[in-house]
């Protein structure tokens, strides 16, 4: 029995199978054995005014996503949860570190020394602010990653390493975008061919992002594979590094790719949506023609009002070293801008999976 279509494309989404910049790896090893292994601290990127109805805290998880930690701010303030605000989302199997805020409003404020009560938040800083935390707003996210059970081609990986540090990475949305197995891109994928029949508003958000992330990452594949992920070419909107500010280049000339040489531009893809785009007709074409074989999920964003946006096709990771620990694991040591993924640089070095402490044990004696 052949698989759906949309089972395919939700696997390939998942299964970090999009074009790679150099290639297929040749080394392999685990992540996430434990929580520790995948270590991430948000960075803000502003200022707190020191007064106004937000309180902001700085809370470190363990083993608890994102939406669980909101849900127990909720419950300990009294304050409604559409009334917290968070930037990014984390994962759960991991030890990570991020901004909540919540306003007040004139309630009194908790103890929040209540929340570590069950030993896996930690309430680092707090602090006020006139403003809630929209999402999306912080400056960045730092990782420090533990990768284990280290197999294959120790040369070709040291040589990704150095790339990697020098040029980077394709911006690809990383699997947890759509779900676990892909299940989220799957059921968005049934949702946006099947009439899209009325959703409550955070699954409608989750299914458009899920299908956006796609459609994002299969234009990006088509530059990757052309070998043009991390230039500009004729036509393009290039973006700035580390900002959200664009502009369309035209005709590239020899200081246009110097730029992008040096990092200080990207070449932009759409995130789709409705408006026009300011790249020229030729480009814009070739775009379309990436995920025409998915006409109903770009109609779908379409229809449901998404305005057209821009994101890079590249990743530049910011302090990026590494070394090799005794135990044979390997660390590394990273900053990447907000939107993107430590998955989508890891995917450049190693075949990468889940892996367990139990997974180490039984498989030490296949190490580099």
């Amino acid at each position: 029995r052949r698989p759906r279509r949309g089972a395919v494309a939700s696997r390939q989404a998942v299964s970090a199978q999009w074009p790679r910049a150099w290639g297929a790896p040749a080394a392999s090893a685990l992540i996430r054995c434990r929580p520790e292994d995948f270590l991430v601290s948000e960075e803000l990127g502003f200022e707190l005014s020191g007064e106004g109805e937000h309180v902001f805290l700085y809370l470190q998880k363990r083993n608890l996503n994102s939406m669980e930690l909101l849900q127990r701010l909720a419950a300990l303030s009294g304050v409604p949860e559409r009334d917290i605000g968070v930037s990014g989302l984390k994962d759960r199997n991991a030890v990570t570190r991020q901004w909540f805020s919540i306003g007040l409003a004139g309630r009194e404020e908790p103890d929040w020394r209540a929340l570590e009560s069950g030993g896996d938040v930690q309430v680092l800083q707090q602090g006020r602010h006139s403003r809630k935390l929209r999402r999306g707003v912080h400056r960045g996210n730092r990782f420090r990653l533990v990768l284990r059970g280290l197999a294959g081609d120790r040369a070709d990986l040291e040589q990704r390493l150095q790339r990697v540090q020098a040029q980077g990475a394709p911006n690809y949305f990383g699997e947890q975008r759509f779900g676990r197995g892909g299940a989220t891109l799957e059921q968005a994928r049934r949702w946006a061919t099947g009439g899209g029949r009325r959703l409550t508003r955070a699954k409608r958000g989750l299914f458009l992002s899920a299908l956006r992330s796609f459609l994002f990452n299969a234009q990006l594949a088509a530059r990757v594979a052309a070998g043009n992920w991390n230039t500009v070419c004729d036509g393009d909107v290039c973006i700035l590094q580390g900002t959200r500010s664009l502009f369309s280049c035209g005709q590239v000339d020899a200081q246009l790719r110097a730029r992008a040489a040096s990092g200080d531009i990207h070449p932009g893809l759409p995130l789709w949506g409705r408006g026009e785009s300011p790249a020229s007709p030729e480009r814009a074409g070739q775009q379309r023609e990436a995920v025409a074989e998915h006409r109903a999920l770009s109609e779908c964003l379409e229809r449901e009002g998404l305005q057209l946006a821009w994101r890079p096709a590249r990743l530049l990771a910011d302090d990026f070293c590494w070394q090799f620990c005794d135990d044979g694991a390997l660390q590394l040591d990273f900053a990447l801008g907000a939107g993107s993924y430590a998955t989508a640089l890891l995917a450049e070095i190693v075949h990468y999976d889940q892996g367990s402490v139990a997974a180490i044990q039984q498989d030490t004696r296949q190490g580099m």
